[in-house]
């Protein structure tokens, strides 16, 4: 597996990746109606931030995006998200995004970095971000209305860098 910077050709194998996990509404806070035009607009990061996939030969199995949590006093702090297509996962592939993207939040001078609403059922990224550094900072209880669950809580969660 090798993870590059995302080609404008590479997004037609993101967006079912993106579009199967937006619609499940089990993991991202992202309108579950929400078009690919839309989609690709919240996935596709502007500088400074960029947006990379992880490929096996020509077949995408995930993708990230990163860069500054918030603008201006904020933007010392970066951010990430991590999406790996359904048939992929357990295969390590959100560890290895997640690690090239604290790897290049260092390298481009962030003082840590914050998810700003991990939900508290996606036990699997929970323990894969814990591993890598991250701690739970705070939780919003109810936050995240959960398809099957219900409301479950929203964490936050940081890693000093």
């Amino acid at each position: 597996m090798e993870i590059r910077q995302f080609e404008n050709s590479d997004w037609p194998q993101v967006w079912p990746i993106v579009r199967e996990i937006v619609r499940a509404a089990e993991t991202f806070a992202y309108d579950p109606a929400m078009s690919e035009e839309e989609a690709r607009d919240i996935w596709i990061e502007r500088s400074p931030g960029q947006t990379v996939v992880a490929i096996d030969g020509h077949r995408i199995l995930g993708s990230a995006k990163m860069g500054p949590n918030r603008p201006g006093p904020g933007a010392h702090i970066a951010t990430a998200s991590f999406m790996v297509a359904g048939d992929a996962r357990g295969r390590g592939i959100s560890a290895a995004l997640c690690r090239f993207a604290l790897d290049w939040a260092k390298e481009h001078g962030f003082a840590g970095m914050q998810f700003n609403a991990v939900a508290d059922s996606n036990r699997a990224a929970i323990e894969i971000y814990q591993r890598l550094g991250f701690r739970i900072v705070g939780t919003v209880p109810g936050a995240f209305a959960h398809p099957t669950l219900g409301r479950v809580g929203l964490h936050i969660m940081y890693c000093e860098l």
